[in-house]
């Protein structure tokens, strides 16, 4: 391997560690129908900038604290009972295996990103505690034993079975890909191969209450070669159990699963499972090329983006059912919008990144991470928002703990992948998905190694600087995103402007690249005011404030002069005033702009009254807006993204 000074020994040393252990987020580097390949999470190097506090947190604070709270309530207690290490009874929901699974795969993700002797020996303790729970035959989970034994299997749509099972999967390959152990790895499969053995069309029927199994045995295929995984994963998928199982229409609908997947052609119900099993048949796609897959996943994409997304990129409107509402359902201080589904929003926007390789998919990505997933964790890092509503009255909204604990760990597993997301490789070159300073230690898919480093304090400055260094000159494509909010852009290769980029689409730079290349993207993210469709009556009059990828809030906090946010009006003559504030919330870029308050509270005017054509007096005020996800982060306050105009 080379190793000049454009590409210097440690990294062909760091650039061998990682081949040796691909640990891509999700594996798509023999998927015949993936346009796109992800990189390994240890093939980059995050930099400061504006995920490096969240980082720094979600290793230094949230994963320590949250396994004690597993501990203390229990959670790693219902293992040790079962492996006749401790004397106690069982704990917790019925799911609450799952919430140890995926604390695991967030440890292992830190892993991947370098060595933490503690947090290791930590995993390896609660693998050890894990594998002596499991049974004989393979099977594994704390709720159904003893006196429960004799309903395995015979709940299904509730029993949660497969989804923990999914989970201690994707907990395995990631540890594994991460230090090579294979413990957990080996449980999984065990009860992996139990169950392909005795569910099927031939067998015992199979139904995946919550969907989560469908991915996690896609991913086991990909990790092992075994194709029964996915052809366990189709079967799922499928939806041909329902007679078989008895299955009503409701829970059809509110399940997102027994029917066949290539059926539907909107979303509906539980919105986390919906997410879920849409991942599947993404990654089964991805493994089959089954044009029924591409074309279902597409109706339903079109139909979540264009009439059921909130401008944070969640989704599930009602608190009943956690569930996604009729078409343009979008209430903001009831919305539900839990953490857990803007980030299966998230997983399934990447996969389909990974399959068709359009920037789309990426700018809802974007969106959903900044804003929808980023405001699910405290900026302490130890508390967390299971709902995410667009409007409150102060009610208190983070707590450090849940019954249900879906939301924390899936929040920590999120951010320490985060680097994965980072970039992609096709045949043709190397794609840029996000923007954050970092150094890529990689290689072309032609074998050539590569660096990339981004420098960058995007997303409060669209200022982007790329350096390109391959090992040795070689020709390929450099696609760097071009979000499609960002109309004015600019882009130049060594001070030499870059014609022909388009606002939503790669801007795609081909020529002979050599060590010293430098690429400077310029992009815009001045403030503006976002609409929402006319059908989405609530927002109706309102105006939304972005910034590049944030969407902004008032928060009472920062209005002290208004006595009742929902008798704001933000004035559309005039502009924003920008200030950098390093002492609030972290360091934010707040938003100011001329606007007008009511007189008193809205509360004190009567229920009805005549109408009048003239506006009611109003006192001028300056409203400052703070990025949303930094809202209830100190008292509870009022808070609102939408707002009226005058």
């Amino acid at each position: 391997m080379p190793t000049s000074s454009a590409f210097p020994l440690r990294a062909c040393v760091y650039l061998a560690l990682a081949a040796a252990l691909p640990a891509q987020v999700v594996d798509t580097s023999r998927s015949p129908y993936a346009r796109l390949h992800g990189v390994p999470v240890q093939a980059v190097r995050m930099g400061e900038g504006f995920w490096t506090p969240r980082l720094r947190v979600n290793v230094e604070k949230s994963i320590p604290a949250l396994l004690d709270l597993l501990e203390e309530h229990g959670a790693v207690d219902n293992f040790r009972r079962l492996g006749a290490r401790k004397a106690v009874s069982r704990r917790g929901p019925l799911y609450t295996d799952s919430d140890v699974y995926k604390w695991m795969e967030a440890a292992a993700f830190v892993l991947q990103s370098g060595a933490s002797p503690g947090l290791e020996a930590r995993l390896d303790a609660l693998a050890d505690e894990i594998a002596a729970a499991q049974e004989p035959t393979g099977y594994l989970n704390t709720y159904y034993v003893e006196e429960r034994r004799g309903l395995r299997f015979t709940e299904m749509q509730r029993s949660h079975e497969l989804y923990c099972l999914g989970h201690l999967i994707q907990a395995a390959i990631a540890y594994e890909r991460a230090r090579g152990k294979r413990k957990l790895l080996d449980a999984g499969i065990r009860f992996a191969n139990y169950l392909v053995a005795s569910f099927g069309p031939q067998e015992r029927p199979a139904l995946t209450g919550h969907p989560e199994l469908e991915m996690a045995m896609v991913e086991l295929y990909r990790a092992t070669g075994d194709r029964r995984y996915l052809n366990f994963a189709g079967y799922l998928l499928s939806g041909v159990e329902r007679e078989r199982l008895k299955l009503r229409d409701s829970d059809i609908r509110y399940l997102f699963s027994g029917v066949p997947f290539t059926s539907r052609t909107r979303f509906e119900g539980h919105a986390v499972r919906a997410m879920y099993a849409s991942c599947g048949a993404a990654d089964d796609y991805m493994e089959t090329g089954d044009a029924a897959y591409r074309e279902t996943l597409e109706a339903l994409w079109r139909d979540m983006t264009g009439r059921k997304m909130y401008i944070t990129g969640g989704v599930g409107s009602r608190a009943a059912g956690e569930a996604f509402g009729e078409d343009y359902e979008l209430p903001n201080r009831q919305a539900y919008t839990e953490s857990c589904a803007a980030i299966g929003n998230l997983m399934w926007n990447w996969r389909l990144l990974l399959a068709r390789g359009e920037t789309r998919f990426a700018d809802v990505m974007e969106r959903a991470l900044y804003n929808g997933i980023n405001s699910g964790m405290s900026l302490s890092g130890t508390l967390y928002c299971y709902r995410n509503p667009l409007e409150s009255a102060g009610e208190k909204i983070r707590n450090p703990w849940y019954d249900t604990t879906c939301c924390p760990p899936n929040l920590q597993r999120t951010f320490a992948s985060l680097p994965g997301y980072l970039y992609a490789t096709s045949p043709a070159g190397v794609y840029v998905n996000l923007y954050h300073a970092s150094e890529l230690v990689w290689h072309l898919e032609s074998g050539v190694p590569l660096k990339l480093r981004q420098a960058t304090r995007y997303p409060w400055d669209g200022a982007i600087e790329i350096a390109v260094d391959p090992a040795a000159p070689a020709e390929f494509t450099l696609f760097l995103r071009i979000p499609e909010w960002s109309e004015r852009s600019a882009v130049a290769v060594n001070g030499q402007p870059v014609a022909g980029w388009r606002a939503g689409q790669y801007c795609e730079i081909r020529r002979r690249w050599a060590a010293g290349d430098r690429v400077k993207l310029a992009l815009d993210t001045r403030p503006r005011l976002t609409a929402s469709n006319p059908l989405v009556h609530e927002n109706a009059g309102r105006v939304a404030v972005e910034r590049g990828p944030l969407v902004y809030c008032l928060e009472s906090h920062d209005n002290p002069a208004v006595p009742d946010l929902a008798g704001v009006a933000l004035s559309l003559a005039g502009a924003f005033r920008e200030e950098d504030r390093p002492d609030l919330l972290g360091g934010v870029r707040v938003l100011r702009r001329a606007g007008f308050a009511a007189r008193r509270p809205l509360a004190a005017e009567p229920l009805y009254r005549p109408f009048t054509p003239q506006p009611e007096p109003a006192t001028p005020v300056e409203l400052t807006f703070i990025p949303y996800y930094a809202w209830a982060n100190r008292a509870p306050a009022g808070m609102q993204v939408w707002v009226r105009w005058h």
